[in-house]
């Protein structure tokens, strides 16, 4: 007698979203308490990056409230330059986010790899990033730890923002004092203790610039403290071959984004900061709408031939995981037998599904009414994301939400 087949129990896509609906492929990527892994969509055939984050890992590395703060920030927002969240949801062991895939590889990447990058080529990212923070600052939301790590290019070449592990609305009134981000990034009013909100994005927009067209910081120190005084203290000052890579007005641009007075900071003008921006000698060659609209062809299209993130994540993968990634179905627990942290993730950290809900803000200083959002295609296949407007802020239960505020330190890079 032959063997019996076992057949897959057939997938319900009417149902909530959960690992089923998708195949797992490569992976390309890692981080502190999860992988980043390539999916495709069962039923659309679309292609995702799916984030996942090991919840015991999270509840020891006290990240909870980061990981439910960022489930909560993706799902308000929407922009062409931003990795956007187009599924969330959960199992016993992970938290999932599923996002736009970006296949160009981050920055950081591509800059260890050239060394410095050309004027356009910076000018253009730069651009495209800034109308994503400008975006971010009209709903109240900083980033906190903008670097070439957290900047990925899609196949096509453009630039996304990524990474809101960190990030928080933010209010005039009620500036934060903690230090938060990698530090050779961060902004003086963030290590002076002195308060800040949105204009530290700024700041470090413009040492990405710097680090971009002339393969080095502006700042740099071999310990904390040397590092704390040069960004605090320091003249600005640029390479001997500085006008060879970069023309008068990206200097000054560049001179404008590190400006240690944020009300002086380029794009911090209180009322039309971005339009300052937006009129800069530097970005007079940008046309705005066309930007938005991703119809600038990208002054650089990664191969597509070629892995443009580290390989390794792929073999460690196969060779050295322990507890490979697979759908598995939800066991049937109380919650009220969970710890603390465990029951707060199962219970806050809730569905999405981008083409089915609303999205929506967990802050309760935002209190306008958001159409729902469904991605466009363009002609590369990939989604188009709309200017939302930032929606009313209900938990679950119609509660308001308090997003706390997080702390986080990173040691200087030489």
């Amino acid at each position: 007698m032959g063997a019996v087949c076992c057949r897959p129990q057939p997938v319900d896509f009417e149902g909530d979203v959960n690992l089923f609906h998708f195949h797992l492929l490569r992976c390309v990527g890692k981080g502190a308490f999860g992988k980043v892994r390539m999916v495709q969509h069962k039923q659309t055939r679309e292609l995702y990056a799916l984030k996942y984050i090991n919840k015991g890992k999270c509840v020891k590395m006290k990240a909870v409230s980061n990981i439910i703060q960022e489930r909560r920030l993706l799902e308000e927002i929407d922009h062409p330059f931003v990795v956007n969240l187009r599924y969330a949801f959960q199992d016993d062991e992970n938290c999932f986010f599923v996002l736009d895939l970006m296949l160009g590889g981050d920055l950081r990447f591509h800059l260890e790899r050239l060394g410095a990058l050309p004027e356009d080529t910076v000018r253009f990212y730069i651009a495209e990033i800034a109308s994503a923070l400008a975006f971010l600052h009209e709903n109240r939301i900083m980033h906190r730890d903008l670097k070439p790590d957290n900047i990925l290019l899609d196949a096509r070449g453009h630039a996304h923002l990524t990474d809101f592990n960190i990030a928080v609305h933010f209010s005039e009134r009620r500036p934060l004092t903690g230090v938060a981000g990698s530090m050779a990034y961060m902004a003086p009013e963030i290590l002076a203790k002195r308060g800040y909100t949105y204009t530290i994005d700024w700041w470090s927009l413009g040492v990405c610039a710097y680090e971009l067209l002339f393969g080095r910081r502006p700042f740099r120190g071999k310990t904390n403290t040397e590092l704390t005084h040069s960004i605090s203290r320091d003249h600005l000052r640029f390479p001997e071959d500085a006008d060879r890579k970069c023309s008068r007005a990206g200097i000054q641009a560049l001179k404008g984004f590190l400006e240690r007075d944020p009300s002086r900071r380029l794009a911090c003008k209180s009322g039309d900061g971005f339009e300052e921006l937006q009129k800069h000698a530097w970005f007079s060659s940008i046309d705005w709408h066309e930007l938005d609209s991703k119809s600038i062809p990208p002054p650089f299209t990664p191969d597509a031939k070629k892995a443009n993130f580290d390989a390794s994540h792929e073999l460690e993968e196969l060779l050295l995981e322990d507890n490979p990634l697979k759908a598995k179905a939800r066991k049937n627990r109380d919650v009220n037998t969970l710890s603390v942290e465990m029951r707060q993730m199962e219970e806050q950290f809730v569905p999405y599904d981008f083409k089915r809900m609303q999205r929506r803000s967990y802050y309760p200083n935002n209190q306008q009414i958001v159409s729902s959002i469904t991605a466009a295609t363009t002609s590369s296949g990939g989604p188009v994301a709309s200017r939302p407007v930032t929606p009313t802020a209900n938990d679950q239960r119609g509660n308001p939400m308090q997003l706390e505020e997080v702390q986080y330190s990173e040691k200087p890079q030489p």
